[in-house]
């Protein structure tokens, strides 16, 4: 794969012998996992009260972040079967190229999305230790971990516009019916263009760090 990053955008952000540590040996990718299963359980609490008033059809794109750490674990756990050989023996097709983007996007859009809101509504928030400080360094930490996927994953022009028309639909569904995560204040128009503009822009740095599947592999 690393004789191939031609096909992509260059060098990794994410130095590839920290991929390597983490994705590459059964304690690291194991721990990395669990990680993700109980944020993405702590996520679901924060929902939890509102749910009810939530189509259950709807909960897997209601509860966003939650929906962000689950597409990233099932990304990870594609790398399973492989444990114990190196990232570049890690089979690549078209299905998972279209997993791998989606989860991506899901992971740098909430990540950001997260920081943005609560600074939106700073005085609904601030100074509190977790509900300002803790909730966006731990979504920052969404943003870190989406870039081990450029090391395993590549992307398809195909992928990348799913992953768009997805994230503009649930925010036509966030902010167009009134399914937005639970907030403090009233989102109103500012946070609906942040949040428009922040699926567009990842989807754009998807495109920009994932190698793209080359037209002849399956």
């Amino acid at each position: 794969m690393d004789s191939e990053r031609a096909t992509g955008t260059g060098d990794y952000l994410l130095p590839r012998r920290y991929a390597r540590y983490y994705l590459e040996n059964t304690p690291s990718l194991v721990w990395l996992l669990l990680v993700n299963v109980v944020a993405m359980l702590v996520g679901v609490r924060y929902y939890v009260e509102t749910m009810p008033e939530v189509s259950t059809f709807l909960w897997p794109l209601y509860a966003d972040s939650p929906a962000a750490l689950f597409l990233m674990t099932l990304s990870l756990a594609t790398l399973l079967p492989f444990l114990g050989r190196s990232l570049d023996e890690v089979p690549l097709s078209r299905p998972l190229a279209y997993l791998h983007t989606i989860a991506l996007v899901w992971l740098l859009k909430m990540g950001l999305w997260t920081v943005v809101a609560l600074n939106l509504g700073f005085d609904a928030y601030f100074p509190a230790p977790w509900a300002y400080f803790g909730i966006i360094v731990t979504h920052l930490g969404f943003v870190a971990e989406g870039l081990f996927v450029p090391h395993y994953a590549r992307t398809t022009r195909g992928a990348l516009l799913a992953a768009l028309a997805l994230a503009l639909g649930n925010d036509l569904l966030d902010y167009g019916f009134g399914y937005y995560p639970p907030l403090r204040y009233d989102p109103g128009i500012t946070l609906t263009a942040a949040t428009v503009a922040l699926s567009v822009g990842a989807v754009a740095a998807a495109s920009w760090l994932l190698p793209r599947h080359a037209e002849n592999e399956v």
